[in-house]
């Protein structure tokens, strides 16, 4: 059935969407199930669609919810789930179907069988109002239902809308993704902990899950990256097959999902516990950056603000680490400085400026290829009134605190 649901945050958003509309009905499709023997051979076969998850946080296959509004103060939901098949249940385990126990776990009073959405869909085909449905690139049935079902009618792409509500983080939001970052944190101190020479990248990534499978985590936010070595300077390395060697310095960035919404942090450090004097030096700087970054954020900055000031830092303290070039250069800090976790680990809102309630990333980092030495840091930070709150501080970004740490395993 899933983690429970905050039913008065889900009606609420309801009710902003349909405020928003006006006269309008709404139609949301969940997801369906995959098949993980052919496509997606190391995942779960189900994760909820993130904007049926938004108004319902139900984990549930195959539902439609369907909300109208006549004005304000004429505002209807319907939940239509299939009916339960007892059979099926054997292999797959209990699933919500249309009665009192899913009206209780939903907060929605009114609950149907899918088998009579039909009819309902004929009802709106001629209801004479905006048609909202979630249009998104990978759409299947949901865009054959706005071409065949709604044929002439005024039919709306839903998505754009639901962004823009979901850039700002409401209080549950914010609870779910503070969880996703502790346990995410816990996960980097454990592989932080068991780091030796010698070890595989594959043996931290494993111990790097467990721990947050241990804490609770519902999946990987995304693919672990440990990459060790030559392999701390690639972004997006995450074969993580290589065997460390003393001296290295390992770039783990790997994060969990908590209750559909995931963390993104990086820590980068040396396998043998001691960083030299240019490693020290090279990761400074990018904590610099960082923190130059962090204290100038503020509501209304964008990301593209925050990222030139990481660049003015690196390109005013680099002196000499990068050779002829300053370190701010595209050919050693080659990506933007940010960006906003949710639901998605690239979430909605790029390029949005600041408001209170956002959660976005903050995560320089220099990449000296000749030298097989990349440090990236990142960390996930709220945005508040006055500033940003360090979500991931758990998980230690000094020298000295990572060197202290890993001389206590």
């Amino acid at each position: 059935m899933g983690r429970p649901a905050d039913t008065a945050a889900t009606a609420a958003r309801r009710r902003a969407l349909l405020r928003r509309l006006g006269r309008a009905t709404v139609l949301i499709p969940a997801a369906h199930e995959r098949n993980i023997e052919k496509d997606y051979v190391q995942d779960n076969d189900f994760r909820q669609d993130n904007t049926f998850f938004y108004f319902t946080e139900l984990e549930t296959q195959d539902a439609w919810l369907v909300m109208t509004a006549r004005g304000p103060d004429s505002l209807e939901t319907v939940l239509f789930l299939p009916p339960r098949t007892p059979s099926q249940e054997r292999w797959t385990g209990l699933r919500l179907g249309p009665d009192s126990v899913a009206v209780r776990l939903s907060g929605i009073a009114k609950v149907l069988p899918t088998d009579s959405l039909d009819i309902r869909l004929r009802r709106l085909r001629f209801a004479n109002t905006p048609i909202y449905v979630p249009l998104g690139p990978t759409t299947r049935e949901e865009r054959q239902i706005a071409d065949i079902a709604f044929s002439g009618a005024d039919v709306r792409n839903l998505l754009p809308i639901v962004d823009s509500m979901r850039v700002v983080k409401d209080a549950d939001e914010i609870a779910r993704l503070r969880r996703a970052v502790e346990i995410s944190v816990a996960g980097h101190v454990a592989a932080m902990r068991a780091a030796r020479p010698g070890m595989y990248e594959y043996e931290m990534e494993a111990v790097l899950e467990e721990g947050f499978r241990g804490n609770g985590a519902d999946r990987l936010g995304y693919p672990s990256i440990v990459g060790s070595g030559p392999n701390s300077t690639t972004l997006h390395y995450d074969v993580n097959r290589r065997r460390t060697e003393n001296g290295d310095l390992v770039v783990i960035d790997a994060a969990a999902e908590w209750g559909q919404y995931t963390a993104d942090v990086t820590r980068t450090f040396p396998v043998n516990g001691k960083f030299t004097p240019r490693q020290k030096a090279i990761y400074d700087l990018v904590l610099g950056a960082q923190q130059a970054a962090f204290d100038s954020m503020r509501p209304g900055m964008t990301m593209r603000q925050l990222d030139d000031i990481a660049r003015h830092y690196m390109r005013d303290h680099s002196g000499t680490l990068c050779g002829d070039k300053t370190c701010d250069d595209r050919e050693y800090f080659n990506h933007g400085l940010g960006h906003p976790i949710g639901m998605d680990v690239h979430d909605v809102g790029i390029g949005r400026p600041l408001e209170p309630g956002m959660v976005v990333t903050l995560e320089p980092g220099i990449y000296l290829e000749a030298e097989r030495l990349g440090v990236r840091i990142e960390d996930d930070v709220l945005v508040t009134a006055k500033g940003g709150e360090w979500l991931s501080a758990g998980a230690p970004r000094t020298t000295d605190a990572i060197e202290k740490l890993m001389r206590g395993r």
